[in-house]
């Protein structure tokens, strides 16, 4: 593997592990938890948390593919970060949901938003990669 292949290969290997377990935790609470779910109320949630899960894992998919047309940089500047913030982000966002949803402890819920800011922050590394100038 070259050095330019291990710069979007950070980016596939987090957009397949959170496809998968996207689709996964979407399918379980659709079919085998949506009656528990539902009696609590916490169906929006779970599947708020499956959407921005699943949404991210296929975003990544697209910053695997800028950087890989991208040039061959060593530092790959702001696009380098979006995928460990929307790691982040979808453990700290969507897995809190899910735990709370589960009926999980309620101190869980002043976390989910940290992991709004870390998914939005990783949008925003975007935009400025958009206007950032790399030889």
């Amino acid at each position: 593997m070259s050095n330019g292949s291990k710069q979007f290969s950070w980016p596939l290997l987090a957009a397949g592990i959170l496809g998968v377990t996207g689709v996964a935790l979407g399918a379980i609470g659709a079919h085998s938890l949506k009656a528990t779910l539902v009696e609590r109320g916490m169906f929006g949630a779970w599947e708020t948390a499956a959407r921005y899960h699943l949404f991210h894992a296929i975003a990544l998919i697209g910053v695997a593919a800028w950087m890989r047309a991208g040039p061959n940089i060593r530092q790959p500047g702001p696009i380098g970060w979006v995928s460990p913030c929307w790691c982040v982000g979808i453990v700290l966002f969507s897995g809190s949901l899910y735990w709370l949803a589960l009926g999980g402890p309620r101190w869980l819920g002043p976390v989910t938003p940290f992991g709004g800011l870390a998914l939005m922050l990783g949008w925003l590394l975007i935009a400025i990669a958009a206007f950032s100038k790399r030889d």
